[in-house]
């Protein structure tokens, strides 16, 4: 077994990279990556329960959790609990958290120009990391090579 050999890796360590770049920018809102992308998924649809808002960042309850008291704590979001089922509870957007999406529009396009990849070959990577989380979330499982490299 070679570290080189292994699909996971590359994976890995761009996901590392990638993050790396929008630390400064989100930085300047006191926030961290995975808040950034919570509150982007609020920002599309305000009102979800834990439960959507877990399958949508494809994170655990345990993970998610303390980043939504976080952001409770700091009145960016509230939490009630669902009318229709007592076990599930809904998070909204306070209007600190909406007003936080003026602050965060530039963030992608100021990524963007950070990461050096054609725009087709950007296409391309995203087709195929989602079609990556799209097998591995149906249990499709297929050699890549004879050594299994994931």
């Amino acid at each position: 077994m070679k570290l080189d050999h292994q699909l996971c890796f590359p994976i890995y360590a761009a996901a590392r990279a990638v993050t790396s770049i929008y630390t400064p920018y989100l930085k300047k809102l006191g926030l961290t990556y995975t808040q950034y992308i919570l509150f982007l998924v609020l920002w599309e649809k305000d009102g979800l329960t834990v439960g959507e808002i877990c399958k949508r960042l494809m994170l655990d309850s345990g993970t998610l959790s303390p980043v939504l008291k976080k952001l409770r704590q700091e009145g960016y979001l509230e939490k009630t609990q669902s009318t229709t089922d007592e076990r599930s509870f809904i998070i909204t957007l306070t209007e600190k958290g909406k007003a936080l999406q003026e602050q965060a529009k530039e963030i992608p396009l100021l990524v963007g120009k950070c990461v050096n990849i054609a725009p087709e070959k950007a296409k391309q990577l995203y087709d195929l990391l989602y079609e990556l989380l799209d097998a591995k979330s149906t249990d499709r499982k297929g050699d890549l090579t004879d050594e299994n490299r994931i």
